[in-house]
């Protein structure tokens, strides 16, 4: 079993920055993507960025040149860089593991709010 346990939520400005942090524990195969998602209310939930254990990366282009990804594999940690923030940014941030062997996030967090006012 794996767990995932995001930090670093909370309320800015718009055009400000925050920094996303998710921890994974458990039994967790070498190989395996980390990403982050997000759900707004009334919306689905999609992919803002994805990290593979080989560090290629991908993002929403919603995102793309304002936010980051990153992984430190030896703490089993994944990061979002989150800057110039805007207030359609706001919603629930999820961090997700898929192992190798799943076509689909497998684990999630629990979810940390991010909150952009205008």
């Amino acid at each position: 079993q794996v767990q995932l346990v995001e930090s670093g939520g909370g309320l800015v400005q718009a055009g400000g920055s925050l920094r996303l942090s998710c921890a994974a524990s458990g039994t967790i195969f070498s190989y395996n993507t980390m990403g982050w998602y997000r759900q707004a209310p009334g919306k689905q939930r999609e992919l803002v960025a994805g990290i593979s254990s080989g560090g290629n990366t991908n993002y929403a282009d919603s995102v793309k040149g304002r936010f980051t990804i990153s992984r430190d594999n030896a703490k089993n940690t994944v990061y979002l860089q989150m800057n110039s923030l805007k207030p359609e940014d706001t919603a629930v941030y999820y961090c997700s593991l898929r192992p190798f062997y799943s076509d689909n996030p497998r684990y999630w967090g629990q979810g940390t709010q991010v909150t952009v006012s205008s």
